[in-house]
C-alpha cells in the first residue's frame, strides 16, 4: 500500500548547517567585495577588453539562468506531463529555479559596473533588442513560477496549480530561447550567427537544471538523513543521460551546419582546431568530461547504479557545461570580426584580424562564485523555513509499483 507523503522544515540545528552557511555567506562576501574593487578600480582589473567585453562573470550568469529554466523541467513534468514520481519534487524544482535566477541575474546586476544603470533597464524599453525582451522574460519567469509554488503549497488553490504549472513551462521555453536568441542574432560574429542557437539553449537547459537538481536532491536528502528511493534517482539520472546525448546531437549538428557554410571554416578551424585555450577546453572537458563519459557513467549496468557515480556524473554535466559556454560565448569573442567579408585587410590599427585575448580575473571568478552560494543559500533557508521537502522518497511512498514488487 502505497504510503502517504508529508512534507517538513529541515531542523537546521546542525554544526555543519551552520557551516554551510557561512561558507557561503563568506563567498557572497568575497563577491561583494570584489564588486566593490572592480567598481572603485575600473573594469581595467578584470580580464575584460574592448574586444571581448563578456567575460568570466558573464558565464557564471548565463549558466545559472539556464540551469533556472532546467530546474523547473522537473516539475513541469509532474505537471504538464502527469508523471506521479517527479510531483513530489515539484516544490523543490521551482524553488531551485527561482534561487538559480535570482543567482544569475544578481552577478549580471553587479557587473555593471554602476548597479543603478538598471534602473534604465527597468524603465526604458527598446522592443527592438533582445535584450529588454529577456528582462521582461526573467521578471516574469521570476513571478510565474512562484505563484505556481504557492499553488502547489497552498491546498485551497492547488486546483489551479496545473494551470499555473502549465503557464511556467510555456514561459520557461520562451525565456530560454529568448536567452540563446542573444547570441543567434548577433550576425556580426562568425560563432553565434545560428537559430540554431535558440532550441540548443533550451536543451542544454534541461541537462544543465537536472544536473543541478540531481546533486542538490542526493545533498539535501544525505545532509537531512532522509531516505531517497532508487525509483527517483534513478529515473532522473535516465532522464539526465537523455539530456546529455540531446545536448551533443545539438553541438554535432551546430558544427556541422557551419563546416558546411564556406563563411564559417575560419571560426570553426579555430575552435575545433587551433584556439588553444577554446580547442582543449572543447574537445577534453565539453565533450570528453563532459558528455561521452557522463553518457557511459550512467548507462553502465553497473556503475550507473552507484550514487557516488551518480553523482559525480552529474558533477562532470556541470563542469561541461560552463565549459561549452565559456567557449561559445569568449571563444566567439576572441576570433575577430569579419569586417569585410571576402576581402583581406592589409593595413589596419585596431585589432582587425588578430586573435583576441582574454584571461579571467579572481574578481570575475569571486563574483560567479558568490552568484552560485546565493543561490544555494537561499535554496539551504527556504528547506529549513518551509515545507520543500518531502520527510521521505523511499520507493513505496513515490512509486506504487515498487512495493508490490517487494
Amino acid at each position: 500500500m502505497k504510503q502517504v507523503l508529508n512534507y517538513r522544515e529541515t531542523e537546521g540545528k546542525s554544526t555543519g548547517f551552520w557551516i554551510l552557511l557561512g561558507g557561503l555567506g563568506a563567498l557572497i562576501g568575497l563577491a561583494l567585495g570584489s564588486v566593490l574593487y572592480m567598481e572603485h578600480e575600473g573594469h581595467y582589473v578584470t580580464g575584460m577588453n574592448n574586444q571581448i567585453v563578456w567575460g568570466m562573470p558573464h558565464v557564471f550568469a548565463i549558466f545559472l539562468i539556464v540551469a533556472a529554466s532546467g530546474a523547473l523541467n522537473v516539475a513541469s513534468i509532474g505537471t504538464v506531463f502527469g508523471k506521479s514520481l517527479y510531483k513530489p519534487l515539484g516544490r523543490l524544482s521551482a524553488l531551485l529555479a527561482i534561487a538559480l535566477l535570482i543567482g544569475g541575474l544578481m552577478i549580471l546586476v553587479l557587473d555593471l559596473g554602476h548597479p543603478d544603470r538598471l534602473i534604465v533597464a527597468m524603465t526604458y524599453y527598446n522592443f527592438k533588442s533582445i535584450f529588454a525582451w529577456n528582462i521582461i522574460l526573467y521578471n516574469g519567469f521570476i513571478a510565474i513560477t512562484a505563484v505556481y509554488l504557492w499553488f502547489m503549497m497552498e491546498r485551497k488553490m492547488n486546483k489551479y496549480y496545473p494551470v499555473a504549472g502549465f503557464f511556467a513551462f510555456i514561459w520557461r521555453l520562451i525565456l530560454t530561447t529568448g536567452t540563446g536568441s542573444i547570441f543567434g542574432f548577433l550576425v556580426a560574429r562568425q560563432a553565434y550567427d545560428a537559430a540554431l542557437l535558440a532550441p540548443m539553449f533550451v536543451i542544454m537547459s534541461f541537462a544543465y537544471g537536472l544536473a543541478v537538481f540531481i546533486l542538490v536532491l542526493m545533498a539535501g536528502y544525505a545532509w537531512t538523513g532522509r531516505p531517497l528511493g532508487d525509483a527517483v534517482l534513478f529515473r532522473l539520472k535516465n532522464l539526465l543521460g537523455v539530456f546529455i546525448a540531446s545536448v551533443f546531437y545539438f553541438v554535432v549538428v551546430y558544427h556541422l551546419t557551419n563546416l558546411y557554410a564556406t563563411e564559417h571554416h575560419g571560426v570553426e578551424r579555430f575552435i575545433l582546431m587551433d584556439g588553444g585555450i577554446y580547442t582543449k577546453l572543447f574537445w577534453i572537458v565539453q565533450i570528453l568530461l563532459g558528455t561521452l563519459l557522463p553518457l557511459a557513467m550512467i548507462y553502465h549496468p553497473t556503475i550507473g547504479k552507484s550514487r557516488p557515480a551518480i553523482a559525480t556524473a552529474a558533477a562532470l554535466v556541470i563542469i561541461g557545461g560552463f565549459a561549452q559556454l565559456y567557449v561559445l560565448l569568449i571563444g566567439g569573442q576572441a576570433y575577430p570580426l569579419v569586417l569585410f567579408p571576402g576581402h583581406e585587410i592589409v593595413s589596419g590599427g585596431f585589432f582587425e584580424g588578430q586573435i583576441n585575448e582574454y584571461s579571467p580575473s579572481i574578481w570575475e571568478i569571486s563574483l560567479g562564485v558568490g552568484g552560485v552560494a546565493l543561490s544555494l543559500i537561499m535554496v539551504t533557508i527556504a528547506v529549513r523555513v518551509l515545507k520543500f521537502l518531502p520527510t521521505s522518497l523511499e520507493d513505496s511512498v513515490v512509486d506504487p509499483h515498487a512495493a508490490k514488487a517487494d
